[in-house]
């Protein structure tokens, strides 16, 4: 048989099978197994064909929309998916953060707290060094503090030793020479034969002075005691000073 004498039954049939194609092309699926129908009737193919192009066309405009809802839904389960990603990595992202800052609170805390003990210790260490410091001063000062003898150069000393403290001039020989002229050195020495006398104020002690002067010259730190030898120098220099210049400058009564 040649290609030329081909039955009209087949001819009829490559064309229902081409619109059957153009309609897999357009359609899909669904309208390539329509068109596969066996011809046992060829006068109803063509008919059952253009039937079925509807359908088809229908099912295609369907299934593109429903392809869209696919499509749209997956993308809108996607931004989801990726919102939720995102807000999971923001809260991690908080959470280590707000670790981070605890653990730094924490230290600082700690820190501070160490060095208010490290200040504290310092502060009492401080004060102990202080007061040992103060202590050994003390005993310096005792250890240094001189001892006088109780006699009339020991007098004398001591007298001089608060005299300089207190800026009253006199030195130990112009001292020791009036006591030995009012006195002879002896600190129960009392006069009562002079004018002082005869008025009820009699000179006394080692530099035979009046208990008025005694009382206006006393120089604080000493004995209010006019018998008292050291006072009583004192009191004597202080009052020489004012109205002498000095003890030294004293040769008879005064």
């Amino acid at each position: 048989m040649s290609a030329t004498r081909i039955p009209s039954r087949l001819r009829r049939l490559n064309k229902v099978q081409k619109i059957s194609v153009a309609g897999v092309s357009a359609l899909g699926v669904a309208a390539l197994t329509f068109s596969l129908v066996p011809s046992n009737a060829e006068a109803e193919i063509a008919p059952q064909a253009a039937a079925a192009t509807a359908p088809v066309a229908f099912t295609s405009a369907a299934g593109s929309a429903q392809a869209r809802t696919v499509q749209k839904s997956l993308i809108e389960q996607h931004s989801t998916a990726e919102q939720l990603v995102k807000a999971a990595d923001a809260a991690k992202a908080k959470a280590e953060a707000e670790a981070r800052a605890r653990a730094a609170k924490a230290e600082a805390a700690a820190e501070a707290k160490e060095k208010a003990a490290e200040a504290k210790e310092k502060a009492a260490k401080a004060k102990a060094d202080a007061k040992k410091r103060d202590s050994e001063a003390a005993n310096r000062s005792t250890a240094r503090k001189p001892v006088y003898a109780n006699n009339l150069d020991g007098w004398i000393r001591e007298a001089m030793s608060i005299m300089k403290k207190e800026g009253i001039p006199g030195s130990y020989s112009g001292i020791h020479r009036n006591i030995m002229r009012e006195s002879s050195g002896n600190r129960w020495a009392i006069n009562n034969w002079d004018i002082n006398a005869r008025n009820g104020v009699p000179s006394k002690g080692l530099l035979q002075v009046i208990q008025p002067t005694f009382d206006r010259y006393h120089v604080e730190g000493t004995k209010k005691d006019l018998y008292d030898p050291v006072a009583n120098i004192v009191a004597a220099c202080n009052y020489a000073a004012d109205r002498y210049g000095s003890m030294d400058n004293v040769d008879s009564a005064y």
